[in-house]
């Protein structure tokens, strides 16, 4: 969906796919015709964008052979869809039984992550609409912490100082630029925004900003405004704003709230869990390991509130005792786009987490992952509209 901000500028609005599982361009197109299509109808949508997520041998075949990407294009413009932003965090099987940390790999410090990348950026100048002023690439922020040596570091120096290179020439060529969007997250390297700052500071910032995930953003205890006046401060660009919802418990040990915390422990993703505390929050990497002693570290205290990361759906809130951080994405995007004028262009509603919830919450087949999909983006829809932006029919 389009909505058209104050100043002019189309903001566009998008759902991302890594929450269905695929890895070769039939289960994308299975993709289209079970869920992204009718999620367009529930919406009474002309057109719905799409934050598609390629994995990486789909991602290299499809920037190889530009009459596959044509043809996908074709299908996505059959059914009323749009791409003008693709998530390149997850490399592969992102569905996998255990995913955890390997969705960490490769990192910044790995050659197949910047192929990766750029096999992202050609397709993805392919598939953009003719009218779209441009696109974008949310990846990770650079690393895992614990296996971040000074070697790491160096390599990733040279791999970004590539990666500016042949996105610029990719501009010259095609007249419209594909822009880079890193993802601070808790237990990475670009963790908070102050990491983002350190990290990427530097670069050339009409090519490279931030991918703002706002669950990130609450389970790290970060204001909005504080966040969004340091990336500004440092000419950092949000390029693409990921609308997600964390968990928070305000008393953990509170044996009603402990027990629904226990319900979200699962084995396929990380649920890194932040306490809050001053001037960082207490860290665990996973809700398993802030809940019960480790071998290595104990439980997190619970003497103050915790946040998980574990995106729970924009429109509904989580079983009392538990709340969802959703005031924390409200802030940001009236932050970003409340104003006179508009801090970012590219939403992308990012719940991969529907397959994982607690059992009685799991949507049971294709048509009730829709439905869930759609309310999200309906809220999305209505909060900006509330906050100024309007609907663009196509």
């Amino acid at each position: 969906m389009r909505l058209r901000h104050r100043d002019g500028t189309a903001v566009h609005l998008s759902y991302c796919t890594n929450v269905h599982p695929a890895e070769d361009l039939a289960g994308i197109v299975r993709q289209l015709d079970e869920h992204a299509e009718p999620v367009r109808h529930r919406l009474g949508a002309d057109r719905l964008g799409l934050g598609l997520w390629l994995p990486g041998p789909l991602a290299a075949e499809l920037a190889a052979d530009g009459s596959a990407v044509t043809r996908l294009r074709a299908e996505l413009t059959a059914r009323g869809l749009e791409v003008v932003s693709l998530n390149g965090f997850p490399y592969r099987g992102f569905h996998a039984p255990v995913v955890k940390h390997d969705v960490y790999l490769p990192d910044w410090s790995d050659p197949a992550r910047l192929a990766y990348t750029l096999d992202l950026a050609r397709v993805l100048t392919r598939l953009l609409p003719d009218d779209a002023a441009r696109g974008s690439i949310s990846t990770l922020p650079l690393g895992w912490r614990t296996w971040w040596t000074p070697e790491h570091r160096d390599a990733t120096q040279r791999q970004l100082a590539l990666l500016t290179d042949e996105l610029a020439t990719l501009r010259e060529r095609e007249g419209r630029a594909v822009r880079i969007a890193f993802e601070p997250e808790p237990g990475c390297v670009v963790e908070r925004t102050e990491e983002a700052v350190e990290h990427l500071g530097s670069l050339d910032h009409s090519l490279i900003g931030v991918c703002l995930d706002t669950c990130h953003l609450a389970v790290g205890f970060e204001e909005p405004e504080q966040a969004l006046a340091r990336l500004s401060a440092a000419g950092l660009p949000v390029v693409k704003v990921q609308a997600s919802c964390a968990l928070h418990a305000e008393d953990p040990k509170d044996p009603p709230t402990a027990a629904a915390l226990a319900r979200f422990v699962e084995p396929r993703f990380l649920h890194q869990t932040r306490e809050a505390a001053d001037p960082r929050p207490l860290a665990r990497d996973d809700l398993g390991m802030a809940m019960h002693p480790g071998p290595e570290l104990g439980a997190l205290p619970g003497r103050a509130p915790w946040r998980v990361h574990f995106h729970t759906p924009l429109h509904a809130e989580p079983a009392a005792p538990l709340r969802s951080t959703r005031p924390v994405l409200e802030e940001t995007l009236a932050r970003l786009l409340g104003g006179e004028r508009a801090l970012t262009d590219h939403i992308e509603v990012e719940t991969y987490t529907w397959s994982v919830l607690p059992e009685e919450q799991r949507p049971e087949g294709p048509a009730a992952l829709s439905e869930g999909i759609a309310a999200e983006l309906h809220w999305a829809r209505g909060y900006l509209n509330t906050i100024g932006l309007e609907e663009v029919p196509s």
